[in-house]
């Protein structure tokens, strides 16, 4: 007889990323019935964390994440305070997770990044956010290491289960490791890879996940224009829910404690794609 671990209990094994402005509390209630255990608010929430507090309103025990707070754009004091203010309302239902976003994006802002993230932490500290309540969306070693050292761990976008096994090795069996997994429910593989090249287009620009996926098992020629098939394929499984609940398991067997799904084309009404993605990873 096997028992689940307490991260198990306390996030799910499976979980669902969405962007923000497509989340809503009707949502987030079909989520929970579906037996998915934390939904991840995508999109650099704002400070005040209203949609946290909304999904958290419309649901019984769902756990609500945010993936991520971009540290450059949400001051950490006001964050802190949105932090106690769902915790007031709705206690160990939310986790704050927090990330460095992307030097495209932020162009001369984006200045001693790590120092940053560390500085940002010690804000948190001051403001009496508990280490076991805060994420950091780690892709490198030494940020690794300090999600394992100054938060509960780590939640990686646009990773496979290659690096998830990697990020186990150096966070260590202790902390969380919350990969995101993007899938396409569609067993048309043309219209399919389609669909996974323009969501890959903007990704495969950045720098921070090109770094990445060129350190675990990807090449340039892999990612240039548009990427293989086969790289496509790696990044965006699609088809039956068993080849989506394959995906997710690679990242269970490589270390993950907790998988959350990204249903694509993300405009899509999701909730088919994840019925079925539930029952075949038997979630209820």
């Amino acid at each position: 007889m096997t028992t689940s671990s307490p991260t198990e209990r306390t996030y799910g094994r499976v979980g669902v990323w969405r962007s923000g402005p497509l989340l809503t509390p009707e949502l987030a209630a079909a989520i929970e019935r579906l037996g998915y255990g934390t939904v991840w608010i995508g999109g650099s929430p704002d400070a005040d964390l209203a949609l946290a507090e909304t999904l958290l309103d419309a649901t019984g025990h769902l756990r609500i994440a945010t993936g991520i707070v971009n540290i450059w754009k949400s001051p950490a004091v006001e964050v802190a305070a949105s932090f106690h203010r769902l915790e007031k309302a709705h206690p160990g239902r939310f986790t704050l997770g927090i990330g460095i976003g992307h030097r495209e994006a932020l162009g001369d802002r984006y200045q001693k990044p790590y120092a940053a993230l560390v500085a940002y932490l010690d804000t948190l500290d001051a403001e009496g956010v508990p280490v076991d309540r805060r994420v950091i969306s780690a892709l490198g070693p030494r940020t690794l290491e300090l999600a394992a050292a100054r938060s509960a761990g780590t939640h990686p976008y646009m990773t496979t289960a290659t690096h998830t096994r990697f990020a186990r090795g150096i966070v260590g069996p202790d902390a969380l490791v919350a990969p995101e997994q993007r899938l396409i429910a569609n067993t048309d593989v043309e219209a399919a890879r389609a669909a996974a090249r323009t969501f890959l287009s903007r990704y495969l620009s950045l720098s921070n996940y090109r770094r990445t996926l060129e350190s675990h098992g990807f090449t340039a020629a892999d990612l240039d224009d548009g990427a293989t098939d086969e790289a496509v394929d790696a990044l965006v499984p699609h088809g039956a829910p068993a080849v989506l609940a394959a995906a997710v398991h690679s990242h269970l067997d490589a270390g993950a404690d907790h998988v959350c799904v990204q249903m694509l084309p993300a405009q899509d009404e999701p909730m088919a794609a994840l019925t079925s993605l539930a029952g075949e990873l038997g979630l209820r």
